[in-house]
């Protein structure tokens, strides 16, 4: 019950930050998120006057009191999904989010699964050359009582 306390407290705690990012956007937030429809880069990697103008209609949404939501929301309006950095996590789109953790996650298990199979199929020890093909008692009684007085020594 500790652990849900603790989690729930995290997550009022991170709330905050995440809502203030989303009503007082900063132009270095945006231009990480927006692609510049040249050279599809980020925005913050882009020299393009393409860039700059974005940058600009950027800044003066931001000065115009707009949501980050809204200011994306017009970009991709004017320029297609294309233009976001990372696609929608809703629709369609999100198979490019979980596609790879399924993978991730499959790859897991069939590599488990082979190493089970793997470690339950490896043959058993060598034989041993004090018993015969079959399993059955010592191959030379000399041999044996030499092996005993010399594991006797040991002990």
């Amino acid at each position: 019950m500790s652990r849900l306390a603790v989690l729930v407290a995290a997550a009022l705690l991170l709330t905050p930050p995440a809502f203030a990012s989303e009503q007082h956007p900063t132009l270095n937030e945006l231009e990480n998120e927006v692609m510049c429809p040249v050279c599809t880069v980020p925005l913050a990697q882009s020299d393009s006057p393409a860039a700059r103008q974005i940058e600009r209609v950027i800044r003066d949404k931001i000065a115009a009191g707009w949501t980050k939501s809204r200011i994306k929301s017009m970009l991709v309006r004017q320029y297609g999904q294309s233009i976001l950095t990372s696609p929608p996590k809703r629709g369609f789109d999100l198979l490019a989010w979980l596609l790879p953790l399924a993978g991730i996650v499959a790859a897991g298990a069939v590599l488990g699964v082979a190493a089970w199979r793997w470690s339950r199929t490896r043959a058993g020890p060598e034989p041993s050359i004090m018993q015969s093909q079959k399993g059955q008692g010592p191959i030379d009684p000399e041999l044996d009582r030499r092996l005993d007085e010399e594991l006797a020594r040991f002990e």
